[in-house]
């Protein structure tokens, strides 16, 4: 099974960088993802069928209200997530990226099993490494960070007791 998922990602890793994925795609997936989440308990995510996904669970950073994301996650191989505040390699960072700088203790769900989390953000040192990982798991993602024109905020979730 994961060698057919190696191929579907690079069959579909580049339709992702077209510039109707990135219109379309902040549009069409949240709702999707949100009615799925409802209906399986979280167990079930449509980006999850190519990379690993989790859903993050921040609060507001002016209102503190809760606040949820789907997003792809990278495993560091040391029980660590990281994510990538790419926004569909628009302009402005997301919001739930901004809500972790504000409140860097979160949770995050992954598989229906929701854990609490530490964010962190990668120092600028170690960002080419941290990429490097990305894009082993899904190629050409930094390729985000190139068109957006700003630098990618990438944080480590680090699960807490």
């Amino acid at each position: 099974m994961p060698a057919i998922v190696d191929i579907v990602r690079r069959v579909v890793a580049p339709l992702t960088h077209t510039r109707l994925f990135r219109r379309w795609a902040p549009v069409l997936l949240p709702p999707l993802e949100r009615f799925l989440a409802r209906a399986t308990g979280g167990r079930v995510q449509v980006s999850a069928i190519l990379v690993p996904s989790l859903v993050l669970h921040t609060r507001g950073a002016k209102s503190d209200e809760p606040r949820d994301a789907v997003l792809m996650y990278t495993p560091d191989g040391h029980g660590r997530a990281i994510v990538a505040g790419s926004n569909f390699a628009d302009g402005r960072h997301p919001a739930w990226s901004t809500n972790l700088i504000a409140h860097p203790d979160a949770a995050i769900t992954v598989r229906g099993r929701r854990m609490a989390v530490h964010a962190s953000r990668v120092p600028d040192g170690e960002r080419d490494a941290v990429w490097a990982r990305i894009e082993r798991q899904w190629p050409g993602y930094r390729e985000y960070e190139r068109a957006s024109g700003r630098v990618v905020r990438l944080f480590v979730l680090q699960p807490v007791r």
